[in-house]
Parts: C-alpha cells; structure tokens; sequence
C-alpha cells in the first residue's frame, strides 16, 4: 500500500512582507492572508503600518507589523525574530521594500543611487541573510519583487537598474546554491503596477517626485499582482514576469540587444 504525503495545513504558514503596508505588499499581505498564512509585515510609517495591520484583522487574518527600514540590518533583524517569536516558524519570506528613481546620470547625486542599493539589494540580502535558517528548516520560499530594470537597463533609471539587477544576480545565486536544500527562490517581475511607488520615487537631488506621469487605469492592480504571486509560490516558479512588454523585452534581449535598447528609449522618453 503506498501512503500519500500528508498536506500542511496552510493555515499553520507564517509570510513576512517588507514594505508590506501599501502596494504590492500590502496586496500580497490580504491574498496569503486570506489563504490562511498569518501574516507579518514592515514598514516604515508607523500610522501606515497600523492601518495595514487592523484592515488585514478585520479581513480575519492573524497580522502583526513591525516598523522599520530593510536599510537597517538589525531592523531587519527584528523583522524576523518577530515573526518567530509571535508564530514559532517562518515560511515564506517577500521582499517587497523598494524605492525607485527619476534622473538622468549625469544629475543625479551619487547619494541617491547609495539610497536605492541600500534599500533594493542590501535589504534584500540582510532580510534573506537572516530569515535563511528559519526558511530552511520549513523548506521555505524567498522572493524578491524585481522590476523589468532588473534585465533590462531603463535610461532615467540607472540606481534602479543597478539595484534590480544585484538584487535578481543575488537571488539567481541563491537559488542555484540551494538547488538540493529545497528552498524555493522565486523573482518576480511585475512591470507597471498601480502602486505609490513612482509617487515617492526619488528625483536627482533626493526629493521625491510626487505625482506620476503615467497613466494608472491602463496598469495591473496591485491585487492582479498578489495573486500572480501567490499562484507562482504554490508552483514554485522561478521567476515571474507578468506583462507581455516585459516577457518580449526579456525575449528580444537575447537576440536583438541593439533594438530593445532603441524601443525601450523611445518609450520612456514619453
């Protein structure tokens, strides 16, 4: 007689999301969280994060949040002896906090582009760094929410495309090094999201640049986003890009390096 495994019960999962209380992460905090993952998520502003916490109880779901800065390695720390020390494991880990940029190279202060690496890939590798033995143990998931700028350089976005790309290197690296640990790596890219990212993207003297040119209806929803997640870390997946522009960027690339550069330069000079 052959014994099937016997499946966990999601309900028993922990998920911790960095930057969790808007956008994607905050999105992706309901999805798991409906799905019965007790959910942790960071963030920077306090009042933020509190209104986070309490929709997400409201919605019935176990949620905790702890403020802090993934730029901050012992804020990270925090991060993820809370979700252990409030639920015991840890099984899925997001890393979401993020902050992009609008300038040209050559008027940008180098200051900005310090920022970008330090929250985009240095917060990556310290909340990974230290959520690894825990995801280990449960054979867990880390991801990391890239950008299309993490394969593909976007003028006006050189700090952005140089922590995307560190950041899907380092996953990439981990993942081939875990091969037989069972740990899960997965990189999404989501292309154009309505999120409040552009809104607090930084401008070339640091400042935030405040409201967005582009036009929000034509984009994927936050939610859209979250599911796609959410699907491709029960499957795990690899990686996960999810605009047709994005997966014929990606497509071109390899072959015709010279016309991506030419289309992606007329199309973010509108």
């Amino acid at each position: 007689m052959i014994s099937l495994p016997v499946m966990e019960n999601p309900q028993t999962k922990v998920i911790l999301i960095t930057g969790g209380s808007s956008g994607i992460g905050k999105a992706c905090a309901k999805k798991f969280g409906s799905e019965g993952y007790s959910v942790v998520i960071s963030g920077r502003n306090k009042s933020n994060l509190e209104e986070a916490v309490e929709a997400l109880k409201t919605l019935g779901i176990k949620a905790t949040g702890i403020v802090g800065d993934v730029s901050n390695e012992s804020d990270c720390k925090r991060m993820v002896d809370a979700a252990i020390s409030e639920y015991g494991r840890l099984d899925v880990l997001i890393n979401n906090a993020g902050m992009s940029m609008r300038a040209v190279f050559t008027d940008v202060e180098s200051s900005v582009i310090r920022k970008l690496m330090e929250i985009n890939f240095f917060g990556t590798l310290y909340c990974t760094k230290l959520a690894m033995p825990h995801l280990l143990k449960r054979k867990g998931t880390v991801i990391g929410i890239s950008s299309i700028a993490g394969f593909q350089g976007l003028p006006g976005r050189t700090g952005y495309s140089a922590s995307k790309f560190a950041m899907q290197g380092f996953l990439d690296a981990l993942r081939i090094e875990n091969r037989n640990t069972g740990l899960h790596v997965l990189t999404v890219c989501p292309g154009f999201t309505e999120s409040n990212i552009r809104n607090s993207a930084l401008v070339a003297d640091g400042s935030a640049q405040g409201e967005s040119p582009r036009e929000e209806k034509k984009m994927m929803t936050s939610d859209e986003v979250a599911a796609h997640i959410f699907k491709a870390t029960l499957a795990r997946k690899t990686r996960l890009i999810l605009t047709g522009e994005g997966k014929l960027v990606n497509f071109l690339g390899k072959f015709f390096p010279s016309l991506v550069d030419k289309l992606v330069f007329n199309a973010m000079a509108k």
